[in-house]
Formats: C-alpha cells, structure tokens, sequence
C-alpha cells in the first residue's frame, strides 16, 4: 500500500511540474508514469538493499531511457518527459536538511546530508548522460 502511495505522489508531483513547465496536455499520462516509475523504482531498489546513490542512478537511467523512447514514440523532444521526469529523484530534502544542521550548527549532520545530496546529484547527471549518450539510430527504425 506504501508503495502505491508513493507511486501516486510522484505521479502527481511530475504531473504538477509537467504543468510549470508547459509541456502539452496530451503528455501528462506519460511523463507521470515516467516520474512515478522511476521513483517507485528507487524505492524497490533500496528495499532490496542497494543505497541511495546507486538506487538513484538506477531509477535515472530508466526515467532517461523511458524518456528516450517515448520521445521517438510520440515524435517529440525528450526533455518533454525528462525534465518533469527527473523531479522526484532529486534530493531536494537533503539539501533542506543540510541548511538545517548548518543553520543549527551540527556540522556532524549537516556534512552527512549534503553529502548524500551531492552523491545523488552526481548520480543523476552520471544516469542521464549514460543514457543520452545512446546512439540515436538504435531508437528508431530502419526506413526501407
């Protein structure tokens, strides 16, 4: 049940930022499938024992392959999905918590968070571009 929680608010929340950054009505289905996919990967992963960081790229690189492929599917830019995608993997409450610490001088808690924060980031950037990297001919079909 947890899971399904959590696949609906990162469904919802890419739709929301689907939404901010304009992206066409008719695309919501699949960039909410894509945002919530990725994070409910991330969540199975680290279920089953992987950390974080190596969770994350994981879950990016099937946010950006999704992306991929139904960007040729419905002959459309990638950043179209990836870029609403991408917003539940980011760690955006990490970052809160390393100003927290800092703010509340527990430079201990505080070097932990953003360090985790930047692990992830690097993982999403390392995820993305892994994937962007695929040749594009190996996504579309040969005309004959």
């Amino acid at each position: 049940m947890t899971l399904l929680v959590h696949f609906i608010a990162a469904a919802v929340g890419t739709v929301a930022f689907a939404l901010i950054f304009d992206v066409p009505p008719r695309y919501y289905g699949l960039c909410a499938l894509i945002g919530g996919g990725g994070f409910l990967l991330i969540e199975i992963l680290m279920d089953l024992g992987l950390s974080q960081t190596e969770a994350t790229f994981i879950g990016t690189m099937f946010v950006a392959l999704a992306s991929r492929i139904c960007a040729v599917w419905r002959k459309c830019p990638v950043t179209v999905f990836l870029v609403a995608g991408i917003i539940p993997l980011v760690p955006g409450s990490r970052v809160y918590w390393t100003a927290y610490y800092l703010v509340m001088q527990d430079m201990g808690r505080a070097f932990d968070n953003g360090f985790l924060a930047i692990r992830v980031a690097i993982a999403i950037v390392l995820g993305i571009v892994l994937v962007l990297e695929i040749p594009n001919r190996l996504f579309h079909r040969e005309k004959r």
